[in-house]
């Protein structure tokens, strides 16, 4: 399965830095890219239940492919979801349920920042993206 343009930006950054702590740096700017959701997005329905932190999803269908925006009150998980972001948009609803995970934050070189807490969380977004996929 091809990897969206973004995904495959992310990569090249995220493969070609000098260690953790540009790695750190990058994820915190990832992040800052989100742009914000409105506050009619920011309700209790769009709340991805089984985030430590405070995670909103929303998702558009086009042309069979899906959009997703989300939004976090925590600054490095809304850098993992930016990321999560990056590799999921554009993707058919088949599609999205191949992705996996914990493989995508490896390659990324983000694998061992994934505490069982993020990785839960991070996987409760993915599960949210389904079912709003399905």
């Amino acid at each position: 399965m091809s990897l969206p343009a973004e995904a495959v930006t992310a990569l090249d950054t995220f493969q070609n830095a000098a260690g953790w702590e540009q790695r750190a740096r990058l994820l915190m700017q990832w992040g800052e890219r989100l742009p914000a959701l409105s506050d009619v997005q920011m309700c209790d329905a769009n709340r991805v239940h089984g985030c430590e932190s405070q995670v909103w999803l929303v998702g558009d269908l086009h042309d069979g492919h899906w959009q997703f925006r989300a939004y976090s009150d925590a600054r490095l998980i809304r850098g993992l979801v930016a990321l999560l972001l990056a590799r999921v948009n554009g993707l058919s609803a088949a599609e999205l349920q191949q992705v996996d995970l914990a493989d995508w934050f490896n390659q990324l070189g983000l694998g061992r920042q994934l505490s069982q807490s993020r990785s839960n969380g991070l996987n409760a977004v993915l599960q949210r993206m389904n079912e709003l996929a399905g």
